[in-house]
């Protein structure tokens, strides 16, 4: 599975991009529970955010979803923070 975040906006504007690849991970089952959430509770479309927020553009084997602060979903806010920490 792969998982992608691109994340806009915030105070400085700058985006910011990362990817996790779970093949052969020893925690994929861990990573495809979490992302099967995150998909099922987001947007089709990028919702409204608020000043300075950030905008996430979630992408699961090519199925992407959306998510603005401060509304993230703590399934979102974890595997946001995840793929941005540990993706290249």
């Amino acid at each position: 599975m792969r998982i992608q975040v691109r994340r806009t906006g915030g105070f400085a504007g700058i985006e910011r991009h990362a990817e996790v690849d779970t093949s052969g991970r020893a925690d994929a089952p861990e990573w495809h529970a979490l992302a099967e959430r995150v998909l099922s509770a987001g947007r089709g479309a990028p919702p409204a955010g608020v000043p300075d927020g950030f905008s996430y553009e979630i992408t699961v084997d090519g199925r992407a979803v959306y998510a603005a602060d401060p509304r993230l979903t703590e399934d979102q806010r974890r595997l946001v923070s995840r793929v941005l920490k540990e993706g290249a």
